[in-house]
């Protein structure tokens, strides 16, 4: 009979594709973790991995064995949620993902807070960009993502947060410094700076400026580790002009050599939490929010002031 220390062997190798590296992930070692699975495939009669491949990658029959085996861990896992809602104790371990242009405006508002507020909830926090976050989602190497949405993505649920103004900062020389609303039509232009490719905001700006040009010609800057700080220094010092999200510009520091306007019909994005359908820590997940919630000023909250920017 499969155990479930079997279905957690061969989720482990899947995600690794690595019997080494899935061995060291699960605290056994290699030779063990190679029994319980080849064990698993004579029980079953079937080969779950294709050995001669490398990485080693699931048989067709394996990847549905897979599959169910995530969600049978998943609702395992249950359980333990189930102990901890009846003995009103707030514990438990926490990982999130979250994209490059959230992490240094939206963490600190909220997290030291949080881990003071909760102190026996282990959290980790890592940055990565969207498709990272997706693909080690529907690994279970992550529990919960925060990112901008909608997704459109196939086995991934969305929570959605708060709605975040895009804004432009321009240089004060430039000729959208004078304007105190600007007209989308306006945006599509050279003086542009952008995020490289693979940031989400890059793509919300170019759908919003319908910017059609070519996006990596000598005229623009193609910032490789995708900072939204470097491009303000560039606006400040080389002129131009970007869209920003909201919680990027600081209200409190007064630049003389850059103007904030703003854009009409007020675009937002959609920031959101990203999880697995099958996903076991509600209660965490629900704590987790109310504390963003309440870090956030309360016009964030709903999008009547504007209307979504998709960017896939």
């Amino acid at each position: 009979m499969t155990s479930l220390i079997q279905l957690e062997y061969i989720i482990a190798v899947d995600t690794y594709r690595h019997f080494v590296t899935a061995s060291k992930k699960s605290f056994v070692t290699q030779p063990t973790l190679s029994m319980q699975i080849k064990k698993m495939e004579d029980d079953l009669g079937v080969i779950i991995f294709d050995r001669t491949k490398q990485p080693i990658i699931p048989t067709e029959i394996g990847s549905k064995i897979i599959e169910q085996a995530r969600t049978i861990i998943a609702e395992a896992k249950k359980i333990d949620e189930i102990i901890s809602e009846d003995s009103n104790s707030i514990s438990g371990e926490i990982s999130i993902g979250i994209i490059p242009s959230l992490a240094p405006y939206l963490l600190p508002l909220f997290i030291g807070k949080f881990t003071r507020q909760y102190p026996d909830i282990q959290v980790k926090v890592v940055e990565l960009l969207t498709d990272e976050i997706i693909f080690q989602l529907k690994k279970d190497m992550l529990d919960v993502g925060i990112l901008v949405t909608p997704l459109h993505e196939k086995g991934i649920a969305e929570e959605v947060l708060f709605y975040e103004e895009m804004k432009i900062i321009s240089n004060k020389s430039h000729a959208l410094a004078t304007k105190k609303t600007i007209k989308t039509a306006e945006l599509a232009s050279p003086d542009l700076w952008l995020l490289s490719n693979g940031h989400c905001f890059r793509s919300q700006v170019v759908n919003l400026c319908s910017y059609k040009t070519n996006l990596n010609d000598a005229s623009h800057f193609d910032y490789e580790s995708g900072s939204l700080e470097t491009i303000k220094k560039l606006v400040e010092i080389e002129g131009g002009y970007a869209l920003l999200p909201e919680l990027a510009i600081d209200k409190n520091a007064s630049n003389p050599n850059t103007i904030i306007n703003q854009i009409n019909k007020t675009p937002l994005r959609e920031v959101s939490f990203a999880y697995t359908r099958n996903y076991s820590k509600k209660r965490l997940l629900s704590i987790l929010s109310e504390s963003i919630k309440n870090a956030i000023p309360a016009k964030m909250l709903t999008k009547e002031r504007g209307f979504v920017v998709e960017w896939r």
